[in-house]
């Protein structure tokens, strides 16, 4: 197996892999956790709790960003671009799955960070991370559509030396 096809499959895996981690984190969170936690945990427990989690997840949600940027940028410029030269349909859907992931970006990064600007979107985290959820599920769709209905360039994978057809009437000597 060429080493390159090896690299473009390791990063599809990354970034797929990626984004399944961190959504599901988010949707685990946001319908399962803090509903269970504001209903049985007394606010200083509550409180204690969420310090903790949002400790441990923002290592991931920072570490996800870096890879998703890292595995999109190079499933991008390596793969995307040379088999959709001139699609129009493909770049608008792509410029506008980038930019959604963006605001995704933006969103993971509040509601686990520090900055006293964006206290009122961790005020409304239940909210806000909703909005989080949903606009990851239009990225995965938009993703889901470009591999599917975008027609690029097929990609040409060379037969096996062994699985060539010889010309016509050469093995009759």
């Amino acid at each position: 197996m060429d080493p390159l096809m090896i690299l473009d499959v390791l990063s599809r895996w990354v970034h797929v892999g990626t984004a399944v981690v961190l959504v599901g984190g988010s949707v685990f969170m946001r319908y399962v956790l803090m509903p269970a936690a504001s209903t049985t945990l007394q606010e200083a427990d509550h409180d204690a709790l969420r310090q903790q989690l949002m400790a441990r997840w923002k290592k991931y949600v920072m570490i996800g960003i870096v890879l998703l940027l890292a595995s999109g940028l190079y499933n991008y410029v390596k793969v995307a671009i040379p088999n959709h030269k001139g699609d129009g349909f493909y770049h608008g859907l792509m410029g506008t799955k980038i930019l959604l992931g963006i605001a995704v970006f933006f969103l993971g990064s509040a509601l686990v960070g520090r900055s006293a600007k964006l206290e009122g979107i961790r005020r409304n985290r239940a909210r806000w991370l909703s909005v989080l959820i949903l606009l990851a599920g239009i990225v995965i769709a938009i993703g889901g559509l470009l591999k599917v209905a975008a027609k690029g360039t097929p990609q040409q994978i060379p037969a096996p030396a062994l699985l060539e057809v010889p010309p016509e009437g050469a093995l009759l000597g």
